[in-house]
């Protein structure tokens, strides 16, 4: 996932925050794609042959599948090979700033992918390449604070990469305070209120490489297979767990403005949009998670939470 992790716990034992730790980088090590001993690395260069995975795994595959089938195909779980060829060919932190073309052998397939829930078993199709990119945020996010919970925890943040999971009860009033950055002006953030949910955002301002000019980013079209450059800057999504925020988010980024907010509405689900002018575009129910943030908490120091993808 290659991404920072922030965790609020209501409740519970200081133990949990390790434990926290260690259950992120427990999934780190099976969804890494750039980490050769983790299961996705292992599924990719399976070449067709059948292997065993981990419960959370098979739920990561699973979860893909069915955002790639409800937004027909606009997410894709399978466009690894486009965005190695796009440069991203290593982890982030490690790109350069000015990283041209990249090459794979990898094409997108997720139709062939075969996942058999009762035996824990998923089949690559070979040449296909399985990237859990921001999905494995957003379900990473869902897991680690199901975790939290089931260990005593009242009340729990998972934010993993800004794909960000609230449940239980928050540290000031009945809301979980989340701000949402403006990709363009620092001065036009909005906050969203959340009891129990989740909150995720695709945006081309961050997570961008290459030269003047040729200006690439982590977004990729399925259709071109290249990134997308479609007058949106951001997407940010509303939804009961974080992996279907996130999915969502990425096929309305992917769709552009107006058939993004058809398709927020077709599938029951509320976000907004802005445009590269800076506009801002909410679905119809957005508004009922929008409001004033309250002042902070003095003592506490506490300010609404940061989601940004």
């Amino acid at each position: 996932m290659g991404s920072t992790v922030h965790v609020i716990v209501v409740g519970g034992s200081l133990r949990l925050l390790d434990m926290a730790r260690e259950f992120v980088e427990a999934l780190e090590s099976r969804w890494s794609r750039f980490r050769a001993t983790s299961e996705v690395s292992r599924l990719n260069d399976a070449g067709g042959r059948s292997l065993r995975v981990s419960p959370e795994t098979l739920g990561l595959v699973q979860r893909a599948l069915e955002g790639a089938r409800v937004t027909g195909g606009l997410y894709d779980p399978t466009v690894l090979g486009d965005v190695i060829r796009a440069g991203y060919d290593r982890s982030f932190g490690r790109l350069e700033p000015d990283a041209g073309d990249g090459s794979s052998h990898l094409r997108s397939g997720y139709e062939a992918i075969d996942v058999d829930g009762s035996e824990s078993t998923v089949t690559m199709p070979v040449g296909v390449g399985f990237d859990p990119g921001g999905i494995g945020k957003g379900y990473a996010a869902d897991l680690l604070a199901a975790q939290l919970l089931s260990q005593g925890a009242v009340g729990a943040c998972a934010n993993v990469g800004g794909d960000l999971r609230v449940a239980g009860v928050a540290p000031d009033g009945p809301s979980w305070p989340i701000s949402l950055d403006h990709p363009l002006d620092p001065t036009r953030a909005e906050v969203v209120f959340v009891r129990d949910g989740a909150v995720a955002t695709s945006t081309r301002t961050r997570r961008a490489w290459g030269r003047a000019g040729d200006r690439r980013h982590h977004l990729i079209d399925p259709a071109s297979g290249r990134p997308v450059w479609n007058g949106v800057a951001s997407t940010t999504v509303v939804a009961a767990e974080a992996w279907q925020a996130e999915v969502m988010a990425k096929a309305t980024f992917v769709a552009g403005i107006a058939e993004g907010l058809h398709l927020l509405a077709a599938t029951g689900t509320d976000g907004l949009l802005i445009d590269d002018e800076g506009s801002v575009y909410p679905s119809a129910g957005f508004e009922r998670f929008a409001g004033t943030a309250p002042p902070p908490d003095d003592e506490a120091g506490r300010g609404p939470l940061a989601a940004a993808g």
